[in-house]
């Protein structure tokens, strides 16, 4: 018989997180918990507000009525919506064993805050060097004098900038111009600097700096293809859908050479540990970006390994069905 339960969460954030100009203060999401003849399987499906196109209560109508259908052992296709296709495609993977268990919690370190409190941490960091930074939110010409001294500071460390989207071709060339020549090969990639794929290359071309894509993966006619300046390609699972479309866009871009990143959309502590299962799966050797516990107050259900927030249980849990 099967047994399928939705339930409702929310995570206060720490100070707020800012997204487009918008501000979360919590972090809303459902998680998924599939059960047949003593096996189970847990997913979650939490939207990423200003970058998902479906709203939470969207996805939880969505959610309700598949799982409705699923529990009645109707033959379904997985909703289109993309945040729910994946949490209930991870539900269905545990449930049949088709996860491995085996995770990569190597987390790429999410550089906030004030620069001078960065260094002490990265120049501590074990083994290969590699961080995140946001760019973007401020000036162009303030993101590049911090990139490059952080760059300047530590010989040894890999950067990996994300823009998303922010940039004129006029700010992007700002940026570039306060970055060292000599440093510029230990910028990883630089996540979609302009505001058009066109714009991002041309960049890539005259600055000498890599580019990698995210957003534009899930343009609806954007195609995956090689070109001058494009090293990399940045996974967002919840905004992607279902395990096998995952599956299919790591192929492609590992077809092309390319590195593929398993990244974060701010997912809660199971979700978090899901991706971790799915980068050390899909991903192999490949440092996962998924350095956003940080941003929360505490976790849910399933323990981040060496994190000290405290881990709720099930009874914070609104159940829905």
């Amino acid at each position: 018989m099967r047994q399928a339960q939705l339930y409702r969460w929310q995570i206060p954030l720490d100070a707020g997180v800012v997204l487009r100009e918008r501000r979360l203060k919590t972090r809303d999401g459902l998680f998924v918990h599939l059960q047949v003849d003593g096996r189970e399987g847990w997913g979650e499906i939490s939207p990423l507000p200003g970058f998902s196109h479906e709203t939470l209560d969207e996805a939880q109508q969505s959610a309700i009525s598949w799982l409705c259908g699923w529990r009645e052992e109707k033959t379904l296709s997985l909703p289109e919506q993309p945040s729910v296709a994946f949490g209930l495609s991870c539900a269905l993977a545990e449930l049949c064993g088709e996860l491995p268990q085996q995770a990569d919690y190597r987390a790429v370190m999410l550089c906030t805050g004030d620069p001078d409190d960065l260094f002490a941490a990265l120049a501590a960091l074990p083994g290969e060097k590699v961080a995140k930074v946001k760019v973007g939110l401020y000036e162009a010409v303030r993101d590049g004098m911090v990139v490059n001294l952080l760059l300047e500071s530590i010989p040894d460390l890999c950067l990996r900038l994300d823009a998303n989207r922010a940039w004129t071709p006029l700010k992007a060339q700002q940026f570039a111009k306060y970055i060292n020549p000599e440093y510029r090969s230990r910028i990883a990639f630089l996540e979609e600097p302009c505001k058009t794929p066109a714009e991002s290359l041309a960049f890539a071309r005259e600055s000498g700096i890599t580019i990698a894509w995210d957003e534009s993966l899930r343009d609806d006619d954007f195609q995956l293809t090689l070109q001058q300046g494009l090293g990399a390609v940045v996974i967002k699972p919840t905004l992607t859908g279902s395990l096998q479309r995952v599956q299919q866009q790591v192929a492609a871009a590992k077809a092309l050479g390319l590195t593929v990143v398993i990244s974060s959309s701010i997912e809660s502590s199971l979700g978090l540990t899901q991706l971790a299962r799915i980068a050390a799966w899909l991903t192999p050797g490949t440092l996962p970006g998924l350095d956003t516990l940080q941003l929360m107050q505490c976790q849910l259900l399933r323990r981040w390994p060496e994190s000290d927030l405290p881990c709720l249980q099930a009874e914070v849990l609104e159940p829905l069905l």
